[in-house]
């Protein structure tokens, strides 16, 4: 528990400026971390907290001024912690359909007797942390595996395109029909969005923007976002969760700003009735539901505030962050940290702080406030490193935060493309043709890409393979090859000139 909150909270001090602290904890960690322990734990938060949280730390490291080893950013002890972490929750992975148990045994894999049933944010989100091992170690199958769990969720999509709140993993039945944007369903729509920017991956937003189409069509009233049978898209439940605040953040990602700032600004309402933001809010009533009105200091709404204000620079944004420090302070505040709020109609405290505080919401309010810190560079500043397979741009800007508000670098995901030897006896070969025949004149001709036929359909059965042709093709300004892998007698065909294994 004290090593989860460790790697929860470790990004969070370099982004405060605390760099000895951060340089502390990582040799704390550098020290050993087990994960072959009998331990049953939640794949979804062993991912967005200990794998998202390792993943940051590893990709921040050299910025933190942590001595890293030779190979960085696609090796150093972070990375492969990381690596056997994620490892630990691949069997939650080998279902009939793909999607994922929602909890695993980290020594022994899934339980005999573990149920079927999973919530939908607990399958689709892991696209970010997953396809970023897959990067930096080569090892395709964590990006694959999160892959198939996103496109089982499209298949079962409903005739309204809408998905429900559990479902079993092995049936692809649903077991809990509502459909919204909140809790139990919240990430899935976060990764998709987050994993598409990342990759740069098409077919991943053109699944979001037609949930989207139908979120809009069948749970949005008055720019509040309600539940819905997912069947039928009838209202089932009129209320407003604090899960549901990232949304306004989400949609400003996509360029939605104005209808962003409009459920915002409904969302800041409950804010300043309350001093937060209650679990549940019943909108058609205007107040708190029954046991549902704690808060337990999350960063959702602040989220949307940070992002909101790098998109407009709207002093009302501010004005929100100041009441959220001001309410804190206020009312959570005790002698040994800030504790969770067990009823906002009294204030009264909960013994307990929740290691998102941390991770989240303290992280997004100081950057709400920090317009010079280097998470929102605009790649007038960046690093260049050398790795074993070139030359590599690092912290330009663009950070892509999983849902635990670990930032991701996506620059790091193109220094380590993994083509072994071959690439570079290919390209030293070109390079001796090139001095021999740098007089003649060829004609530019790229070698066929036999999947690109198979790769034009709908979103649902969308091979992985383009994603990954996507990956691979951004190249350093020395390569002289551009076109996706192929069997090896026509890798030479290049500016027109074919070479056979026996030339």
């Amino acid at each position: 528990s004290f090593s989860l909150t460790l790697i929860d909270a470790l990004d969070t001090l370099l982004i405060l400026g605390n760099v000895s602290e951060f340089q502390r904890v990582v040799n704390v960690l550098q020290e050993g971390v087990d994960f072959d322990i009998d331990v049953n734990a939640s794949v979804f938060e062993t991912n967005i907290r200990v794998v998202g949280g390792l993943l940051s730390a590893h990709l921040l490291s050299r910025k933190a001024g942590v001595e890293v080893e030779a190979g960085w950013p696609c090796s150093g002890p972070l990375l492969r912690m990381a690596e056997e972490a994620a490892r630990k929750l691949l069997p939650a992975f080998q279902t009939p359909t793909g999607m994922p148990y929602g909890t695993v045994n980290l020594l022994h894999g899934v339980n005999p007797g573990e149920t079927p049933v999973t919530c939908t944010a607990g399958i689709g989100t892991f696209i970010v942390e997953f396809a970023t091992l897959s990067h930096l170690t080569g090892d395709p199958v964590f990006e694959d595996v999160a892959r198939k769990a996103l496109k089982a969720l499209w298949k079962n999509r409903s005739d309204i395109g809408l998905v429900g709140n559990h479902i079993d993993v092995i049936t692809a039945k649903w077991v809990a029909q509502d459909a919204g944007i909140g809790a139990g369903v919240d990430s899935y729509f976060e990764y998709l969005v987050k994993g598409a920017i990342l990759l740069q991956d098409k077919e991943l937003m053109s699944m979001f923007l037609e949930y989207n189409k139908a979120i809009k069509n069948y749970t949005k009233f008055d720019d509040w976002y309600l539940w819905v049978q997912m069947y039928k898209g009838t209202v089932s439940m009129p209320v407003f969760q604090s899960l549901e605040a990232y949304w306004p953040g989400l949609q400003s990602l996509i360029g939605d700003v104005d209808n962003a700032m409009r459920t915002f600004l409904n969302y800041y309402t409950v804010w300043k009735q309350f001093g937060g933001l209650p679990e549940f809010y019943n909108i058609p009533q205007g107040y708190t539901v029954d046991k549902r009105e704690g808060y337990p200091l999350r960063p959702e709404l602040i989220e949307s505030a940070m992002y909101l204000y790098r998109a407009t620079r709207d002093p009302t944004l501010l004005e929100l962050g100041r009441d959220a420090v001001e309410s804190i302070e206020k009312i959570s505040k005790v002698d040994c940290g800030f504790a969770t709020i067990k009823d906002l109609r009294d204030h009264r405290l909960d013994n307990r702080m929740e290691s998102f505080f941390l991770a989240e919401t303290v992280k997004y309010l100081y950057l709400l406030f920090d317009p010079d810190n280097f998470i929102h560079n605009d790649g007038s500043d960046f690093d260049v490193v050398v790795t074993p397979y070139g030359e590599c741009v690092l912290n330009a800007g663009g950070y892509i935060f999983n849902t635990e508000a670990h930032p991701i670098d996506p620059a790091a995901l193109h220094c380590c493309r993994k083509r072994k030897e071959e690439q570079w006896e290919v390209e030293d070969l070109m390079r001796e043709f090139y001095s021999q025949k740098k007089t003649k004149k060829f004609t530019l001709k790229r070698a066929p890409d036999h999947g690109e036929g198979e790769n034009a359909k709908d979103p649902g059965d969308a091979s992985s393979e383009k994603a990954g042709e996507k990956r691979n093709s951004k190249k350093s300004s020395h390569s002289l090859l551009s076109c996706p892998s192929q069997s090896f007698n026509s890798k030479l065909a290049v500016l027109g000139q074919v070479f056979l294994d026996n030339t």
